[in-house]
């Protein structure tokens, strides 16, 4: 059975940081790209952050460019979302979703993901 759990979420001030991490368990975690996703109420999913199955390429939304940093271990399977200069817009559920696909055209479509955490809530007060 497969399993993304996600943790690091919480309550920071604006300007702070936070580190997500994601275990994932029960797939082939270096033959998955893995991403970030978050969704704010009244929005859709978006893509945040993503990283190709070795680590060497990584991906950002333009509006995490340069704040947002996702990294991976794939001796010890968790994937991190290092978050800094954070912003009250960036508040929302952040989702760890696991792709079979590896082509870059995949990591911005939720439909492309086949796993998905439970996500963890990040909430940036101003």
């Amino acid at each position: 059975q497969v399993q993304l759990v996600e943790s690091g979420g919480g309550l920071v001030q604006a300007g702070g940081s936070l580190r997500l991490s994601c275990a994932a368990s029960g797939l082939p975690f270096s033959r998955y790209t893995m991403a970030w996703f978050r969704q704010a109420p009244g929005k859709e999913r978006e893509f945040v952050a993503g990283i190709s199955r070795s680590g060497g390429s990584t991906y950002y939304a333009d509006s995490v460019k340069g704040r947002f940093t996702i990294s991976r271990d794939n001796a010890n399977t968790p994937v991190y979302l290092q978050m800094s200069s954070l912003k009250p817009e960036d508040t929302a559920v952040y989702y760890c979703a696991a792709s079979s696909c590896s082509s870059p055209g995949c990591y911005l479509y939720p439909r492309k993901y086949n796993y998905w955490g439970q996500g963890t809530q990040v909430t940036v007060s101003s």
